[in-house]
């Protein structure tokens, strides 16, 4: 659903570009506000909007990585190994290379597949560039969109129907209505998400604040019970994991990657909201709710 948001308002944006440009050349969010400084609102709106992929991720993620098929023995050992490998993922796969990297390659302030795909173009461009090169760079842009449809396609069946068969945890006998109440909930997404990124910022940043904000507080709980699960931030934890480990790393590395889906929501939305809300929203808000909350079931497991 984020994505069909982005095709509907990345037309309305251009629009409001036209009508209403700056003087000075900043960038303009989807609110028609500059885009810099970062207000409190257009933070918590960037939370609503960006986040609403990878924020869900404690949903399945760390309990993907316990799965019994991959092979790791449960023991303390292999929890905290697993929290380190998602922690330091954290910081290395979305807080350093989105965040302090990708952040600035934006394309007239825009960010997506799209954006790196001319970025690309401009900097091969030239009377002696050979038509070979201008076709990989088309075909890797073709690619990256394959696997933006792709995203797209797992999300609404990941994030949405795993959230609501957390319902069967308390209430078994509601097994049957999962995925009627699933669809009912896509088809409300879809009729916000049409009217463009500002409504769906408005509406969806206080229910993510919320939700990053209860993540945090039920992990840490857990944390304070038993915090010998700090260990995972030594990253040795995790180096040692896959050292031990060797012939499930590559399962279990699959697993642990779904901690990170969503992360290239911080790009691809960067020319609703700009780079430094994205940025504040993520390092104060989501990125400290997940960490707390990955900790937090590796606490309960413990």
């Amino acid at each position: 659903p984020r994505h069909y948001a982005r095709i509907v308002a990345t037309s309305n944006f251009l629009l409001l570009m036209k009508a209403s440009a700056p003087a000075s050349g900043s960038q303009v969010s989807a609110y028609g506000e500059a885009a810099h400084p970062a207000g409190p609102t257009l933070m918590i709106a960037a939370v609503g909007v960006v986040f609403g992929d990878i924020g869900p991720s404690p949903l399945y993620a760390f309990k993907e990585t316990m799965n019994p098929e991959h092979g790791v023995p449960f023991s303390p050992d292999s929890v905290l190994g697993l929290l380190s490998l998602i922690f330091w993922g954290l910081m290395f796969v979305v807080t350093l290379k989105y965040v302090v990297f990708v952040l600035r390659a934006d394309h007239d302030g825009e960010g997506g597949i799209l954006a790196l795909q001319a970025l690309a173009r401009n900097a091969v461009a030239g009377p002696k560039t050979k038509p070979w090169v201008w076709n990989v760079i088309g075909m890797l842009g073709l690619v990256g969109a394959a696997m933006f449809y792709g995203d797209s396609l797992i999300t609404p069946a990941i994030s949405v129907l795993s959230a609501v068969e957390g319902l069967e945890v308390q209430a078994p006998v509601l097994q049957k209505a999962v995925l009627p109440i699933t669809v009912i909930i896509l088809i409300g997404l879809f009729a916000v998400q049409k009217k463009g990124t500002g409504v769906v910022g408005k509406v969806f940043g206080p229910v993510m604040l919320l939700w990053f904000l209860i993540l945090a507080a039920a992990g840490l709980w857990q944390v304070l019970q038993q915090p010998q699960v700090l260990a995972a931030l030594d990253p040795r934890r995790a180096l040692g994991f896959l050292v031990e480990h060797r012939a499930q790393s590559l399962a279990v590395l699959g697993a642990v990657f779904l901690a990170f889906t969503g992360g290239d929501a911080l790009y691809a939305d960067m020319g609703h909201f700009g780079a430094r809300p994205i940025r504040l929203a993520w390092l104060f808000i989501a990125l400290p709710g997940l960490v707390l909350n990955y900790f937090g079931q590796g606490a309960l497991v413990l």
